[in-house]
């Protein structure tokens, strides 16, 4: 990737810095006081750029300089993810948006994230330095990919379909399989298609790589059971990559242990093949497990837990809102998002991985919400098969 500058280098050298860490998960020195003169910089640059986050700071009567360690971010002002849901409010001027994704699918309230080419290009590379520490990047190594995911439509907007299909970038495309097919009058899930394609990669010997939701996934294999299918053997490069939970079919979900299980035994991929991603629109850091299935955080970004009834910050190990923090976003002040999710946060001594970043536990979502979200929606076209 082309290298990277933020809209105004005088304004957000601190955002440059940080972002500019090629080492996801190493080489922590200086990065604390980096991070908190990049929020004070990143809580500046919306404040002058956005009437709408000059209001909101003003009615909280912050002071950016209350900031002085890494504990003081429970103070910083924050958003609640559902709010990108019913406004938008760019910061970044009509001319400087690149992108403009949304995180629903075919019904249901969207988020509206408009990116500048920092923002989108920044997030990208943390995925690249993130996928090369893994060993995931093999340019000499074709791949067969099973997109649990819409098959594109003509100028598709939809958050989780870009992010699987530059997902595709990190391993050349020998052929590429969309579970969610589009009709041309809405997406339908094709789980019998899914299933000849994996009984013709599995004989092809190529390594397979699987995007998507997990509960179409799940379903998947569920089905090969129920017809009584011999599990398939993959080649043992294979990988799995999970993004958009359960949402809408949490009755049906299984703990993710039994999946990747399942997952061995019918297809033959190594645990530690078996990873799952956890992100939004709202937040584009990603968030990728370990060998031990944790989600370590990465230099570029912090989390706090904040308790459901307080949300004052809790400590390591207890359960509460799950609270993104980072200043990288120049394009809409979402450097601080409160997601609907409930989630524990611990020490990377808790994981034996060997990272030395803290970690976290994804634990469920919090109340019930009419709230649709992309898995929402895709989890409606599974009812024809149940």
């Amino acid at each position: 990737m082309d290298e990277l500058q933020v809209p105004n280098i005088e304004k957000l050298s601190a955002v440059q810095a940080l972002c500019d860490r090629e080492l996801p998960y190493a080489n922590f020195e200086g990065r604390d006081e980096l991070f908190i003169e990049g929020m004070k910089q990143s809580l500046q640059w919306h404040r002058d750029q956005n009437p709408f986050y000059e209001k909101f700071l003003t009615s909280q009567n912050y002071n950016p300089e209350q900031i002085k360690e890494l504990s003081d971010l429970e103070k910083f002002p924050y958003l609640l993810a559902n709010f990108f849901k019913k406004y938008e409010v760019p910061t970044a001027c009509e001319e400087d948006v690149v992108l403009h994704l949304t995180s629903s699918g075919t019904s249901g309230q969207k988020s509206q994230m408009f990116f500048d080419e920092w923002s989108i290009k920044s997030a990208q590379r943390m995925v690249d330095w993130i996928f090369n520490h893994y060993q995931w990047i093999t340019p000499e190594q074709p791949v067969n990919y099973l997109l649990y995911t819409y098959e594109p439509e003509l100028d598709s907007k939809l958050g989780t379909a870009y992010t699987d299909n530059f997902l595709c970038g990190y391993a050349p495309v020998n052929k590429v399989v969309y579970a969610l097919k589009n009709s041309g009058s809405g997406h339908k899930f094709d789980a019998f298609g899914v299933i000849k394609a994996l009984q013709e990669f599995a004989e092809e010997g190529l390594p397979v790589r699987i995007f998507g939701f997990p509960s179409f996934f799940y379903f998947t294999l569920e089905q090969m059971q129920k017809l009584k299918l011999e599990p398939l053997k993959l080649n043992p490069e294979s990988l799995t990559f999970f993004g958009g939970g359960w949402k809408g079919q949490q009755d049906k979900a299984i703990l993710k242990e039994d999946l990747y299980q399942l997952a061995e035994e019918m297809l033959g991929i190594p645990n530690e093949r078996l990873r799952d991603g956890f992100g939004s629109v709202e937040h584009c850091i990603p968030y990728v497990e370990c060998q031990n299935h944790n989600f370590h955080i990465p230099q570029y970004s912090e989390v706090i837990i904040r308790d459901v009834k307080t949300l004052k910050a809790l400590p390591f190990g207890e359960v509460g809102y799950l609270n993104f923090i980072s200043p990288y976003i120049t394009s809409v002040p979402a450097n601080n998002v409160l997601m609907g999710d409930l989630a524990s946060l611990h020490t990377s001594e808790e994981c034996n991985c060997g990272n030395p970043s803290k970690f976290f536990k994804i634990i469920g979502r919090a109340g019930l919400t009419k709230n649709k979200s992309c898995a929402i929606s895709a989890a409606e076209l599974l009812k024809e098969f149940q």
